[in-house]
């Protein structure tokens, strides 16, 4: 009932009364369960993290990643992380999404250890501190990250040649 309370409400803008038709409750019950809902959505989202410390946070990452230091990469990434890789087909790119601190650490430090001649920039990135990859000059890969609590939750890298044109003049 919360959800249904918030979402009709909230997203599709129903009036409490028509919400509590639905849900079989008062107007009062129903915005009392979508106040509830949206309490809920706030706990659950992690405290936004300051764009110097989020800047700190991907600079410890690229120095961890050029070191292959797998603790200090566990020790950046939430234990829930989530890392996806664009390929496009085109480039090698993990097939599927890699869940885990632990296991996006030990993925990035086996591919520092194949990466030779890979220098790793510090840019900004869809208006957020990010890592740009070039390999001889010629931008091979774009990381941006997800942070929040002091900790990377998701980390995107964009490999697909199309997609980096932009990025080629870098």
């Amino acid at each position: 009932a919360e959800r249904v309370a918030f979402i009709l409400h909230d997203v599709f803008r129903y009036p409490f009364a028509e919400v509590a038709e639905i849900v079989g409750r008062t107007p009062a019950a129903c915005r009392q369960l979508a106040t509830s809902a949206r309490r809920r959505i706030r706990a659950s989202e992690g405290a936004v993290t300051p764009a110097t410390r989020r800047a700190g946070i991907v600079r410890d990452f690229k120095q961890a990643w050029e070191t292959q230091d797998i603790e200090a990469l566990i020790g950046l990434l939430d234990p829930d992380a989530t890392a996806t890789g664009d390929g496009g087909g085109l480039v090698n790119a993990s097939p599927h999404p890699i869940e885990g601190g632990e296991q996006i650490a030990r993925y990035m430090a086996d591919l520092a250890g194949r990466a030779s001649g890979l220098t790793m920039l510090e840019r900004t990135v869809n208006g957020q501190p990010g890592l740009v990859a070039q390999q001889d000059g010629v931008t091979a890969a774009v990381f941006a990250f997800d942070i929040a609590d002091d900790r990377i939750k998701h980390v995107w890298a964009v490999l697909n040649p199309d997609k980096l044109r932009p990025w080629l003049t870098d």
